[in-house]
């Protein structure tokens, strides 16, 4: 049974996000071109075409974690999106089995790109100081199948303390990264990767200080991501793209 999916429009590409779990006791599901059976979407394979009582075709596409992120999240907080998410678990070095520090849960789209980087052996261990986004972030995971990879920890880690040890990476995404990055230290396996997110320039500043105190190999960068207009005859890009979202500095921790 299908539980997850996103609807492609066919002739705007526009996707829809549906759970059909909040639909259990619905016949159909509203799009903006009509409204299609829950049946025809149950009996099609991932790909196939179903139509809306106005003959309007969608795609029935099944939702990956950048799908989920981008269309379906809820969310309390700003998010990390997935051109920061997949490149910070490519910094960071990820694979599977290792343990994995983060501090500033939000909503829970990085953690899951976290989760899915290192399972099926390894963890993530998060901290998160208000419950409300943290409890908002258990649901968001769940949804997409990755609980079990993760531990939630509701602490204020700049008045408490980090119980483990021994990460293999770790990411920090808080308002004052640099109150955190001694004890994030303390618990990083040596040589490991330290990641942080920052929005503003000054507190790039702030944490080059800390980090020139037992951390090597640093670096400071932005990605900005532009996507394509499809129409092989006029290929030219998006009038719009996602351009600041926010500075992520990475470094090794030695000594």
């Amino acid at each position: 049974m299908k539980k997850l999916i996103l609807l492609v429009e066919l002739n705007s590409q526009r996707k829809t996000f549906f759970n059909l779990e909040n639909f259990k006791d619905k016949e159909f599901i509203s799009t903006n071109k009509g409204n299609i059976k829950i049946s025809d979407i149950q009996e099609c394979k991932w790909g196939e075409i179903v139509y809306t009582h106005k003959e309007f075709p969608y795609r029935v596409t099944p939702v990956s974690i950048v799908d989920y992120v981008i269309y379906g999240i809820k969310r309390e907080t700003q998010i990390i999106y997935p051109k920061d998410a997949s490149y910070i678990c490519y910094m960071l070095g990820l694979k599977n089995g290792f343990k994995v520090f983060e501090c500033g849960t939000g909503s829970g789209s990085l953690t899951m790109f976290l989760a899915n980087a290192v399972s099926e052996k390894g963890k993530v261990i998060t901290y998160e100081k208000r419950e409300k986004f943290l409890n908002l972030a258990k649901k968001n995971i769940e949804l997409m199948s990755l609980k079990d990879y993760v531990k939630f920890n509701l602490k204020d880690l700049e008045k408490e303390e980090i119980c483990d040890n021994d990460f293999d990476a770790a990411f920090i995404d808080v308002k004052e990264p640099w109150n955190l990055i001694p004890k994030v230290k303390d618990v990083l396996k040596g040589g490991k990767k330290l990641g942080l997110l920052v929005p503003t320039t000054n507190q790039i500043s702030e944490v080059l200080k800390i980090l020139n105190n037992g951390f090597y190999n640093v670096s400071v960068q932005e990605i900005l991501l532009r996507d394509y207009k499809i129409n092989p005859d006029r290929i030219r890009p998006e009038d719009r793209m996602v351009a600041h979202t926010g500075y992520l500095i990475f470094a090794n921790k030695g000594e």
